[in-house]
């Protein structure tokens, strides 16, 4: 059974060749820099969260004391 066509008639393959890369960029050497070095996406990532590490620890440390330390008597006395 072949793939119906496009209600709209637009075919997203067609348009990913055609939006390729040209074989000679001229922009090619001045956008290298964008991924290389400090740029990487790895660079770029880890500084997206800034602090989310030690916030984690924090709150994690702090569910430990509250479990171990501030238990909290749920039972009422008798008077209620």
């Amino acid at each position: 059974m072949a793939p119906r066509p496009s209600v709209t008639g637009f075919d997203p393959k067609k348009f990913a060749a055609a939006a390729g890369q040209p074989k000679n960029d001229p922009w090619a050497r001045a956008e290298a820099w964008r991924y290389s070095g400090p740029f990487t996406r790895w660079n770029r990532l880890k500084g997206a969260f800034p602090g989310l590490g030690i916030a984690t620890v924090a709150f994690a440390s702090y569910l430990v004391v509250e479990q171990l330390f501030l238990k909290e008597e749920h039972g009422h006395g008798e008077e209620h």
